[in-house]
């Protein structure tokens, strides 16, 4: 063992000996290019580059890359085995292919561009497509025509595409299956975008959330909460969900409840309610104000004043609600009309048999009653210590 180490460690020696120059030649270029990688970047992203300026810059990074790779290649005399490599797969035979495929991947590139262009002009006539809408139709007809040039490339360079195209539909099974939240979001978005129930800038409720509609993505929507929280809404749940659209007519009802004493002249009370919310600038003339009684409370009689604003946003709500509250307390007091405190009125009432229970002494049956079920001990709800 110690006569084979020695051999091993005297034949590294001899071939790091023989090499010296290979390997010193090798960890420069290596070295060069990683450093001119590193150097390349950071003068790119310290300046503003136009982007035909960074393609060049990219491209001859790259041939530099590329030629100091195949120079270490040759410089090991690794040049033949890739000779037979590339004898191997038989390119020349390919090149045919390999152009053409550039051509058709063109092709698909520029009739996706015009086909994008198309949409933008005609959709710019017609108020019906949002801007997100369009861009969505440009990335369908995007992949529809990618998809279509890929599969015409592949065509060129196999005849098996039927088995393929069995391949592929399996795995699109399996991913289905393993994305199907996914993919229902995915549908939940089409569904709305083109159904349109909200557009951005929106102001809608979904559930529990409430806020700003600020995207719509094919996977989820976006909304901003009057808190300043953003808050992302898988669109499947969205979907399964009521939503209120606060913005879709143009105006909001605008309501504010108000209590007055039992005693108070309802139809006088209404009047000054009205009058006074009528006078608000905030407030539409039509639909006009108006007062409706809405029921009986514990210590007052209901009112609901109602009116209406027109672009309707959370902060013209909430002064609108401010000055109504505001208008309708001023015009009560100044017309003596009470709004009363929440109170609770404690009467008694006399004993009209059943049980009496005496200071100091045992529950006894009254007016001939006889204890329920043989309990003498069974309490008296009427006392004395009501009437007292």
């Amino acid at each position: 063992m110690t006569g084979s180490s020695e051999w091993l460690v005297l034949g590294m020696v001899g071939w790091l000996t023989d090499n010296a120059v290979s390997l010193a030649i090798t960890l420069g270029v290596l070295v060069g290019l990683v450093l001119l990688k590193q150097v390349t970047g950071r003068w790119r992203r310290d300046r503003d580059l136009d982007a035909w300026v960074a393609l060049s810059l990219s491209g001859v990074l790259a041939l530099i890359t590329a030629s100091g790779l195949f120079g270490i290649v040759v410089l090991w005399g690794l040049d033949s085995a890739l000779e037979s490599a590339y004898t191997g797969i038989e390119l020349r035979t390919q090149v045919t292919n390999i152009v053409l495929s550039f051509v058709i991947l063109g092709g698909a590139y520029a009739l996706s561009d015009f086909v994008g262009h198309l949409i933008k002009d005609l959709a710019s006539d017609h108020e019906t497509l949002s801007v997100h809408e369009r861009e969505i139709l440009h990335r369908l007809s995007q992949v529809t025509i990618y998809t279509f040039g890929a599969l015409i490339v592949i065509g060129l360079f196999t005849d098996n595409i039927g088995g393929l195209l069995v391949g592929a539909g399996f795995l699109g099974i399996v991913v289905g299956m393993a994305a199907r939240q996914t993919l229902g979001s995915v549908l939940a978005g089409f569904v709305i975008m083109f159904s349109k129930p909200f557009e951005v800038g929106d102001w809608i409720a979904v559930g529990d959330n409430e806020g700003i509609v600020t995207d719509i993505t094919i996977v989820n929507t976006r909304i901003r909460s009057f808190d300043g929280e953003y808050v992302i809404i898988p669109n499947d749940e969205v979907n399964a969900r009521a939503i209120t659209n606060r913005t879709r007519r143009g105006r909001l009802r605008i309501e504010v409840a108000v209590g007055v004493d039992y005693e108070s002249d309802l139809s006088h009370a209404s009047e000054i309610a009205h009058t006074a919310v009528s006078e608000l600038d905030c407030l539409l003339d039509g639909p006009a104000p108006h007062v409706v009684t809405a029921g009986f409370g514990d210590s007052a009689i209901q009112l609901t004043v109602r009116g209406w604003i027109d672009k309707p946003s959370a902060r013209k709500r909430a002064q609108a609600r401010t000055e109504m509250i505001g208008e309708i307390h001023t015009a009560f007091s100044e017309a003596d009309i009470k709004i009363p405190y929440p109170q609770r009125e404690l009467t008694g009432r006399a004993e009209t048999g059943g049980f009496r229970v005496a200071d100091g002494s045992q529950p006894t049956a009254a007016d001939g009653d006889q204890p329920v079920d043989g309990d003498d001990e069974t309490p008296n709800t009427t006392t004395e210590a009501i009437d007292r």
